[in-house]
């Protein structure tokens, strides 16, 4: 018996992808597959979003193997190139580089290549983590423009900081300063994350880049995903392996830190951090099994959790499926109860749990 499975429904990546499309209809739209697609197994996701314009990956090794995976869509490396000796792989595999510094700069003007490559220019407007400052964009511009190594078709970029919050003015300020700095190039703008493209449509611009909305999970702040008309992909699930009876004030778990209040049974599940699931959910984080929801008793373990479910014992038997996240219970909210974002989880998924694809 297979225990800890998570089930990729590609119908929902479907269907938000297609949502992408009503949210930014006028947008080219770039899929953020970094980190294994957000959890969801980088090239099967990638196989399955043919609407898609472009693919967006951090590293080099991330886009290599989606080459390898038979994907021949443009390819955008986030964090761009970090060696000279990495550019003939990015001209041989049509990888486009994003250029945030100027050392990438300097070692693009000074390689030797055959052919030039094509480069998104990504300004600073106030994340503050990579990118150009504003009073360096001329003359970055204009030195892409000037190196053969380039091609002249020069794409913009910047990157939100605080999109997720519709009452932080930042995103409305970050965009002012990227349309000011722009106004005059004739080249491909690209702003909006997630969050901007469900929030803020004045930051859309020619390109979109949904991360993960793609996987059906909201970027909002206090928010689901089925909130934005999004559907999960993902659904974690595992099996009860033993049922025990847990008498009144006993505790359960690593610490003792959770006791019993009264009598009851603790149905004990195969998941744990070994498997991706957070070890710091409290006590209480809701499960799943047989469409009613239960409480986790005691800190998560390794490989187990233990869930307290009462006085149902007999409705719930040694193989029963357990859900920890999907479509009936929303990944945002485990990850309000240990803590965390939901992007942590989904990427946290160990090769423990197995992999099932559902058309």
């Amino acid at each position: 018996m297979r225990l800890a499975i998570a089930e990729i429904n590609l119908q929902a990546l479907a269907h938000n992808l297609a949502q992408v499309r009503q949210f930014a209809p006028d947008s080219k739209i770039m899929a953020v597959l970094k980190a294994n697609a957000y959890g969801h197994g980088l090239v099967k996701i990638a196989q399955h979003l043919n609407a898609a314009d472009a693919f967006a990956v951090a590293r080099i090794d991330e886009a290599l193997a989606l080459r390898a995976g038979g994907l021949t869509k443009p390819i955008v490396l986030l964090e761009g190139f970090f060696h000279q000796d990495d550019l003939p792989i990015l001209l041989a595999n049509n990888f486009q580089t994003i250029i945030h510094d100027e050392n990438q700069l300097v070692a693009l003007e000074q390689a030797q290549l055959d052919a030039p490559i094509s480069c998104w220019l990504k300004i600073n407007t106030g994340m503050h983590r990579l990118g150009i400052a504003a009073t360096q964009f001329e003359d970055f511009y204009q030195r892409l423009l000037a190196t053969p190594n380039a091609k002249n078709e020069i794409n913009l970029m910047t990157h939100f900081s605080c999109a997720d919050d519709v009452s932080d003015t930042k995103t409305a300020e970050q965009i002012s300063l990227f349309d000011s700095l722009v106004a005059t190039k004739q080249q491909a703008h690209c702003l909006a994350n997630s969050a901007g493209i469900i929030a803020w449509p004045a930051g859309h611009g020619d390109w979109v880049r949904p991360g993960l909305m793609l996987y059906g999970v909201s970027p909002m702040l206090n928010c689901t995903g089925a909130q934005h008309d999004l559907k999960p992909v993902m659904r974690l699930t595992t099996k009860v392996i033993a049922i025990r009876d847990v008498a009144a004030g006993q505790c359960v778990g690593y610490g003792g830190r959770w006791h019993s209040a009264k009598a009851t049974k603790l149905a004990v599940v195969a998941m744990g951090y070994g498997d991706g699931y957070p070890r710091h959910a409290k006590h209480g984080t809701p499960v799943v099994i047989g469409n009613k929801r239960y409480g986790i008793a005691g800190n998560v373990s390794m490989d187990m959790i233990s869930v307290d479910i009462g006085d149902n014992s007999d409705n719930i038997k040694v193989g029963d499926e357990v859900v920890m996240w999907g479509p009936e219970l929303p990944v945002e909210e485990i990850a309000l109860c240990a803590t965390t974002i939901p992007y942590e989880l989904l990427c946290n998924i160990t090769p423990r749990v197995s992999y099932e694809y559902l058309t």
